[in-house]
């Protein structure tokens, strides 16, 4: 007989799993909003992180390792390592370290972890205390009904996956999710598992942070992908950076610019907030940087209203217009216009009937630093623009990119060096997972490779992108969802409409080198699969591996782990994708699958001889560096659709952002202490605010029009589909942001995000523009969501 506290407990393992982070306040303390990043205080950070996670020897030593010649690829940002010169301080920034902290941590998360912990009480903790549970050593089941995970064996995992896949109707009833810290081998492997199973359903982060940059790129130059060189920020004359905070996103950015401002660059900084990582530079490899004042980067800020971009960008080439007839030749590049480009005379005309004053009145930007800006293009040609996710999140951000190249072709400011465009990925090989083929929509050329080589007809019919596959899980439409790391749910959007899709699934895997929300708002059948780390050594018949990958610039190196693994249950992901295949297809394959398993070169071979640019792939991703894949618009040569070695000039659209009397427009952002939905800490150092997630960046004029008060508590409200999303219990902190806008952080306000907010053409969720209500906290608001 149970007694009553054992009775409860019982109940409690039951109750359905929370999808987001606990509602709940921490004691939020405000500090110094900084004007640089970097310096000592992230050196201290890094430090910080290893003596949290007890592996400062570990780890330590691992970090002169990282990104160095012979050594690992961080698996954080896609930001590429110099050619030549790295610095022997080590070729990491703060979150770089935060991330081999947690790789390099010997706490494990065992069988007998999740004997103790159900996965409901599980997910009453916050996203970072989550993360801070160490690394997954064995593979882990939860049975149908089953409230707590059990350990299962490799065999009878793989015989489970294999046996809901073989019992599917279609194929496509099956989706296959890839994180960007996937290598280049595992990702080859994996997409062709999934066409050799019979689907192009392969949702991956690309569809999340970038897919609007390929979309807007493949169409007006050509190619997906950025067309510079880290060479190049050394020798420009001018860098735009419009919707990305380098110091968090992509803080080893700062010595690039850095660099370039050093050999005479000028940098103009686009962005609703004055982050500290646009501003000024405190270099942790110098002197200056160490006890000095460190560096200013932004020459000019322009603070623009969320989903002003657009209206800026034309009304800056208004200007460069007018310029260009006071001053014939000398603003716009005729000579390339006429000899690379179509359509110009259209884009010209459509400035006949624009004006300047009300262009800058829907950007948010005063007409005279519009014009600031406009004179500091005007007689430059080589200029690049770097953009982020502040732009690839909004609904219009294709347009938004295509109409950076309109102002890239006028100047003829492509194809030359210095010049050109550089989308600032934000995974580790989000790129490389894209060249490798993971991709929803693969082309005719592409498949007709994979069947000439491999001699199966692989499945031609496009699959489901990230959003389709959310909306199609829960139609029942796909009813096993095997994701290749990541956090899927806390990516998503819409995460009450997301979890209930999941909760539906017949069959959820995750392989996973640590614990996550995604594990915890399972299908019927949950399983988790451990991996090694990206700093971990792969060892394949007694000798370490390099697996590859392709940063943002095209480069593809060779990535050598060289931490002793904590458990020897751990497989590499190519071993899983192997042992999946061969479970799954048996002697219906025609693949050699036990070859892959066993040797990376194999799958090396194989990628050769399928995807364009990688001749001799073995030899050249040993040789130092690595080696850069074939670009054509960086060599001038443009292929986009519709026009013969030709770039496209664009027409494109103002949106209208009018809001309601009591409407917010709000975006989405990461702190500091965070990487994509990995929480490192509580604090936010750079935006000033300490122990606290839970908070809504507003103008205090705003503020006070609505009747409120910094520190205060509120709920907030999204209305879009007809539908109401809550997200409860923020508190106001009155921030230098334009008027009417707002900012807080992803994924506590994911909720927010309605699944049909999406990017035109590129179907990615919409996080940058989401339009809201801000109401006094009301503590019965809690019921209400529990009703939802």
């Amino acid at each position: 007989m149970k007694n009553d506290q054992q009775q409860n407990t019982d109940d409690l393992t039951h109750k359905l799993p929370e999808a987001e982070n606990p509602y709940q306040l921490s004691k939020l303390k405000l500090t110094k909003v900084e004007k640089w990043a970097a310096g000592v205080p992230a050196v201290m950070a890094a430090v910080s992180d290893l003596i949290e996670d007890k592996t400062v020897l570990r780890g330590g030593k691992a970090l002169f390792k990282m990104n160095q010649m012979g050594g690992f690829d961080c698996s954080s940002c896609a930001w590429p390592d110099p050619d030549d010169d790295r610095s022997p301080l080590g070729e990491y920034c703060e979150n770089g370290a935060k991330a081999l902290a947690e790789e390099a941590t010997t706490k494990k998360v065992t069988a007998a972890f999740f004997k103790e912990n159900s996965v409901y009480s599980l997910s009453q903790l916050d996203d970072y205390q989550i993360g801070k549970m160490g690394r997954l050593t064995e593979p882990m089941y939860l049975p149908v009904g089953g409230t707590h995970y059990q350990p299962i064996s490799w065999n009878d995992a793989f015989a489970k996956i294999a046996s809901h896949l073989n019992a599917l109707e279609s194929p496509n009833e099956a989706a296959f999710y890839t994180s960007g810290r996937t290598s280049n081998e595992a990702s080859f492997l994996y997409q062709l598992f999934a066409k050799e199973f019979g689907t192009n359903n392969m949702p991956d982060c690309s569809n999340m942070c970038h897919e609007t940059s390929g979309t807007a790129l493949k169409t007006t130059i050509g190619i997906g992908k950025g067309t510079v060189t880290l060479e190049d920020f050394y020798d420009t004359d001018l860098i735009i950076i419009i919707g990305q905070n380098p110091g968090t996103n992509a803080p080893r950015m700062l010595s690039a610019l850095e660099k370039g401002k050093k050999n005479g660059a000028k940098i103009i900084a686009v962005n609703p907030l004055p982050e500290a990582g646009l501003m000024g530079f405190h270099n942790p490899q110098a002197i200056k940087g160490i006890i000095g004042s460190g560096g200013k980067l932004t020459d000019l800020f322009l603070p623009i209203k969320i989903n002003g971009d657009m209206a800026l960008l034309k009304a800056i080439e208004l200007l460069l217009i007018e310029m260009e007839k006071k001053n014939p030749g000398q603003v716009f590049d005729h000579e390339f216009i006429k000899d690379k480009t179509t359509g110009f005379e259209n884009f010209q005309k459509q400035f006949e009937n624009l004006n300047l004053d009300h262009l800058a009145f829907l950007s948010g930007v005063s007409k005279d630093l519009i014009i600031e800006a406009a004179e500091m293009i005007a007689f430059k040609k080589r200029i690049i623009i770097c953009w982020g996710m502040g732009l690839t999140q909004q609904p219009n951000g294709v347009d938004m990119i295509r109409e950076i190249v309109n102002i890239l072709l006028i100047k003829g400011s492509i194809g030359k060096p210095g010049a050109g465009v550089c989308p600032v990925r934000g995974h580790s090989n989000v790129q490389g997972n894209r060249t490798m083929m993971i991709d929803e929509k693969p082309t005719n050329e592409q498949l007709d490779r994979l069947q000439a080589y491999f001699g199966f007809n692989p499945p031609r019919d496009h699959g489901y992108d990230v959003v389709g596959t959310i909306k199609a899980i829960h139609e029942e439409k796909v009813k096993v969802m095997f994701c290749m790391g990541g956090n899927f749910l806390s990516a998503a959007p819409d995460t009450t409409y997301t979890a209930e899709a999941f909760r539906k699934l017949k069959l959820l895997v995750c392989v996973s080198t640590k614990l996550n929300r995604g594990h915890l708002i399972h299908g019927k059948e949950s399983l988790i699969l451990p991996t090694l780390s990206r700093s971990d050594m792969d060892i394949v018949n007694n000798e370490i591996q390099i697996i590859s990958t392709e940063n943002s610039m095209g480069v593809v190196q060779s990535s050598k782990g060289v931490l002793q693994p904590i458990s020897d249950q751990f497989l590499n992901e190519t071993q899983i994708v192997c042992r999946m295949a061969i479970a799954t297809l048996g002697e219906k394959s025609v693949i050699n699958w036990p070859l892959y398993h066993d040797s990376y070169d194999a799958v090396r071979d194989a990628i050769e001889n399928c995807i364009p640019g990688f001749e001799n792939y073995n030899v050249r991703v040993r040789e130092k560096g690595g080696f850069y894949l074939p670009n054509a618009p960086r060599d001038g040569q443009f292929k986009a659709k519709e026009s013969a070695n030709r770039a496209s000039f664009t027409l494109t659209e103002i949106p209208d952002n009018e809001l309601e009397a009591d409407e917010y427009m709000m975006a989405t952002t990461r702190t500091h202490d965070q990487f994509n939905t990995t929480i490192y800490g509580m604090d936010d150092r750079y935006r000033g605010i300490k122990n606290e997630r839970r908070v809504i960046f507003m103008n205090q004029k705003d503020i006070d029009k609505a009747g409120f008060k910094a520190g205060d508590k509120v709920d907030l409200f999204n209305y879009n589909d007809g539908i109401e999303r809550i997200a409860p219990l923020f508190l106001i902190v009155s921030y230098q942001i334009p008027e009417r806008n707002t900012v807080t952080y992803f994924p506590e306000t994911n909720v927010l995000v309605s699944v049909n907010n999406v990017v035109k053409e590129s179907n990615m969720p919409a996080s940058k523009y989401v339009k809201i209500k801000v109401k006094k906290h009301d503590p019965a608001i809690y019921e209400k969501i529990k009703r939802m």
